[in-house]
């Protein structure tokens, strides 16, 4: 009952109230990126969602745009600056993913949408990970967010499909206040973004 029908109708309702509750926040957070990065403040990009779908994730940018003489952009961690950092300690940069929420591609509590190339190196069991709505948060963010490594994420994703409940939903609610209030689980400097998955998992067969 929880899974088929009252989550997607929380989805709504809390989606759509922080909407109203947030939007002068949105406002102000546009306007900073727009300084601080440059435009446009939003991105989007494809992601797979429930079954496999694929929808557009717009998220708040937290690199610039910078390029070398021959026109390619810098390495990530050279355009990601002091402000994007904070911008993603803070999950700040997330906030517009409530739309996707509204409109029944995401939901609050999910496994994390990942990148669409990612699709052919999954495993039969970790597609698995898709029979539920993407969330804005989940299981392997509370357990440690990009600080942990592919295998573990994957394994915290498997468990929340298998074992969806309303009580670990609320569980992850307060864990991800506690963890964004604390900053834990995110890193920093030249390794704030993960090995891409599809190199992780070509080097895993050919090793």
């Amino acid at each position: 009952m929880y899974k088929r029908f009252v989550k997607r109708l929380l989805d709504i309702i809390i989606s759509l109230c922080a909407l109203i509750i947030l939007s002068p926040l949105l406002l102000i957070l546009w306007i900073l990126v727009r300084i601080k990065l440059g435009k446009p403040a939003l991105f989007a990009q494809e992601r797979p969602g429930k079954d496999g779908k694929i929808f557009k994730l717009h998220k708040f940018r937290s690199m610039t745009d910078e390029r070398d003489e021959n026109g390619e952009l810098l390495p990530d961690e050279v355009r990601l600056t002091r402000f994007g950092r904070i911008f993603r300690a803070t999950s700040l940069d997330e906030l517009p993913e409530l739309f996707s929420i509204l409109k029944g591609d995401m939901s609050l509590i999910g496994p994390r949408p990942l990148l669409v190339k990612y699709l052919p190196w999954y495993s039969e069991e970790e597609s698995h990970r898709h029979d539920v709505r993407p969330g804005l948060t989940g299981l392997a963010q509370v357990n440690g967010r990009n600080a942990i490594g592919w295998e573990e994420r994957f394994a915290y994703d498997l468990e929340y499909v298998n074992h969806l409940t309303f009580g670990m939903d609320l569980r992850i609610i307060f864990m991800t206040v506690k963890m964004v209030l604390k900053r834990s689980g995110v890193l920093s400097g030249e390794e704030q973004t993960t090995v891409d998955f599809d190199i992780y998992r070509k080097g895993q067969r050919e090793g």
